[in-house]
């Protein structure tokens, strides 16, 4: 039998581990967070999707059972409800109504495989899904050419301030998952490679230029050209006010090349307390 261990930068390690046959191991631990980071403003609100309303709330009993999915190329690097930007190689994941960000421990049914994530992102919107997976995550519960699979979540509770994805456990027969067995690195603050300036940065200014093209997300409509800058700064990540017209400033956030990647956009704006925000095409 062969261990494997990686070490993640920041605390929290990510373990990648192999067996070469025997007893069904226990590759790594549960981490301990002494340091939790802090719930993201906005996050617990209760928001709308498709109709349907979203309640986060504390659920340290939560535990459930039901179908996973995944997601990858066409979100890697976007941003995520918490502000991270998505690292679609890390251990992470989107869950509907569970504190952002916190930890969650998933099994995979099919091949007892256990894993724990960072879950820091909203989704997905589907019925029948209870959680959404990045590509790694995927990968180390061997469910990615699957598409999706039969899970059990059960909630640890906050992550820490980075990481917090650790492999627990592969199945007797398997080899390790085929995604890459390089050290996996934890989600990156959603501006941490931006300088930081010498003096406090501008407000956003207004603009009544048209929005270019490409598909946008609104985060709302104001009256009040301060507040719809106040929520822009909020937004971030190049947020602007737009003039529509006599009285009227919205707040865009794009653009996106898609309609997909815009509807990601969407809920992670609705999940930071803008529950009217709402995809527009850009001419």
């Amino acid at each position: 039998m062969k261990l494997v261990r990686g070490v993640l930068a920041g605390g929290l390690l990510p373990l990648l581990a192999a067996c070469a046959g025997g007893a069904r191991p226990d590759v790594g631990r549960l981490p301990v967070v002494t340091d939790p980071a802090p719930i993201v403003s906005g996050t617990m609100r209760p928001y709308q999707v498709r109709g349907r309303w979203y309640r986060p709330a504390e659920q340290p009993g939560y535990d459930e059972t039901g179908l996973a999915s995944w997601y990858g190329d066409q979100f890697n690097g976007r941003p995520t409800a918490t502000g991270e930007r998505f690292d679609m190689y890390a251990l992470t994941a989107a869950h509907k109504t569970l504190p952002l960000p916190g930890l969650v421990e998933i099994t995979n049914l099919a091949n007892s495989r256990r894993i724990v994530v960072r879950v820091n992102d909203r989704g997905p919107f589907v019925d029948n899904r209870i959680i959404d997976l990045s590509r790694g995550a995927a990968d180390a519960l061997d469910m990615r050419r699957a598409g999706v699979g039969e899970v059990r979540v059960r909630y640890l509770g906050r992550a820490p301030r980075l990481g917090g994805g650790t492999v627990l456990q592969y199945a007797d027969a398997g080899a390790p998952p085929s995604a890459p067995t390089a050290v996996v690195s934890g989600p990156v603050p959603y501006l941490a490679s931006i300088p930081e300036p010498a003096a406090p940065p501008p407000e956003p200014s207004l603009s009544s230029t048209p929005a270019r093209a490409g598909v946008w997300v609104q985060a709302g409509m104001w009256a009040d050209p301060r507040r719809a800058r106040r929520a822009a700064s909020h937004l971030g990540g190049g947020a602007t006010v737009d003039e529509a017209g006599p009285g009227q400033f919205r707040v865009l956030v794009g653009p996106w090349p898609d309609a997909g990647t815009a509807e990601r956009s969407r809920r992670a704006v609705i999940s930071r307390g803008y529950p009217e925000a709402t995809m527009i095409s850009g001419g």
